[in-house]
């Protein structure tokens, strides 16, 4: 039997990469085969949370794949039928917007609209000081969406910042494996 094949797409939430990281790591510690996928501003980008280059270089090391980072490198997600499941972690306010509108211009949401046509799960991550705002009813309509489910999520700091919501990102491999079997681990704000 082969492993699972999942693809973990990482969008440019900076501050949340060093939370994210580990449980890419867990998911292949745990035996799956984790494919890679960043956005090119991820990709790209050095910030005071790191060098692009290391980033890259630390997931490259861990999953044993290069990183898809191009629209035309995820393009074969779909035909291919490359991934059983597809992570997105972090989820943007911008790629919330645009995975509720249809739009695929970047490596991440290409994968993840290629995947779906496959009718098989995502599981969403969400990262962004707008949640509770201006990305609020994207994530309502992507609620609304078949094979997409939630990594439980909360607000971090609503005193400084009221509309923040961030996911439990060490509650990806329970999500994971919940997605597989159809199911939405609950529950979804803690």
């Amino acid at each position: 039997m082969s492993k699972t094949r999942v693809g973990f797409a990482m969008c440019g939430s900076f501050c949340t990469f060093s939370q994210v990281l580990p449980q890419m790591e867990r998911l292949v510690k745990m035996g799956y085969d984790v494919l890679p996928i960043l956005s090119e501003t991820a990709y790209s980008t050095d910030t005071r949370f790191g060098k692009a280059a290391d980033f890259r270089k630390r997931i490259e090391t861990v999953t044993g794949h290069e990183i898809i980072h191009t629209v035309f490198g995820a393009e074969p997600i779909g035909p291919k039928q490359l991934l059983d499941i597809l992570v997105i972690a972090p989820t943007t306010g911008n790629t919330l917007g645009k995975l509720a509108g249809g739009v695929t211009d970047t490596a991440v949401t290409l994968a993840c609209k290629a995947h779906l046509r496959n009718e098989r799960p995502v599981v969403i991550a969400v990262s962004t000081n707008d949640a509770l705002g201006a990305s609020a009813k994207n994530i309502g309509m992507l609620f609304n969406t078949r094979h997409l489910y939630f990594v439980p999520m909360r607000q971090d700091a609503p005193e400084k910042k009221p509309k923040s919501v961030v996911a439990d990102f060490t509650k990806i491999p329970d999500c994971v494996q919940a997605a597989l079997e159809g199911k939405q681990l609950q529950p979804v704000f803690c």
